[in-house]
């Protein structure tokens, strides 16, 4: 019986691949049986996990590019043709919160930082549209492919503090569903695209918001937590089920759509 939910043959690009969350996609990918480009600024780490998976029998690559630089992605896309000779996925997993973009309670409302803000929001929006135009021609000379947005809860919520990337993630939300229905127009089914919307994860940015140093909830961590059905944060890993399925060829027929892996979070009315 063929296997939907495959990867084998496929050709996919995360970026954002030298985060917690992109380990877990690009683990993810590989274990499906597809190919990988780590796509990355940082590439002593991009290099070591694209290493590790070459090691042990899968294929990656690691691309060091800024996600806001189209010469750098453009020299990353070359290096996926020149090593594969296709490319059939892309994860546009870059972006998160900045400092610049979180306005405090204790700070006036009126006078916040729009820079910062707009550097939060750039890197979320473009940092998402900037590599689908330059991985995107790849895959329609491919012929066929599935782009997979990174959401969050923060899109259809308003979560306090961390506006820039709040408007960032909403604006991803509009182009995920303009630009899917735009491939539609042109491509048919051939070319699709969707989002998948995380709840609460714990990472590198995060962490220090939401949890203590002995391993408790900060007074935000717990309010997440109160409104979380399942009471715990997610686990990496929790997100691959839902990519694959969003990447493989079991999701033909779905394109435009938000998947919410949040344990509940965006459902839960808090009472």
């Amino acid at each position: 019986m063929e296997n939907n939910f495959s990867l084998a043959g496929k050709v996919i690009v995360v970026t954002g691949g030298t985060g917690i969350l992109g380990k877990a996609f690009i683990d993810g990918i590989v274990a499906a049986g597809g190919a990988v480009g780590i796509l990355g600024r940082n590439a002593a780490i991009a290099e070591e996990r694209a290493a590790a998976i070459n090691a042990a029998g899968g294929k990656a690559i690691a691309l060091i590019a800024d996600v806001l630089n189209t010469e750098e992605l453009q020299a990353a896309k070359a290096k996926v043709e020149a090593e594969f000779g296709r490319l059939d996925g892309l994860v546009n997993a870059a972006g998160g919160n900045m400092p610049e973009g979180v306005l405090q309670p204790d700070q006036d409302i009126f006078s916040m930082n729009i820079e910062g803000m707009k550097r939060t929001s750039e890197v979320n929006l473009w940092g998402t549209i900037i590599p689908t135009q330059v991985f995107g021609e790849l895959i329609a000379r491919t012929g066929s492919g599935s782009i997979v947005n990174i959401s969050s809860m923060n899109s259809k919520r308003a979560i306090t503090k961390v506006l820039g990337y709040n408007m960032g993630k909403a604006a991803v939300d509009c182009y995920n569903q303009w630009f899917a229905v735009e491939l539609a127009n042109r491509y048919g089914d051939a070319i699709r695209m969707n989002a998948l919307a995380p709840g609460f994860f714990l990472t590198e940015q995060n962490r220090n918001l939401l949890t203590t140093s002995d391993g408790g909830y900060t007074p935000r961590g717990e309010l997440v937590i109160k409104q979380t059905p399942f009471k715990r944060f997610g686990k990496p890993d929790e997100l691959i089920g839902a990519l694959v399925w969003l990447l493989s060829d079991a999701s033909a027929f779905v394109t435009g759509s938000m998947i919410c892996v949040d344990g509940g979070f965006s459902i839960f009315g808090g009472v």
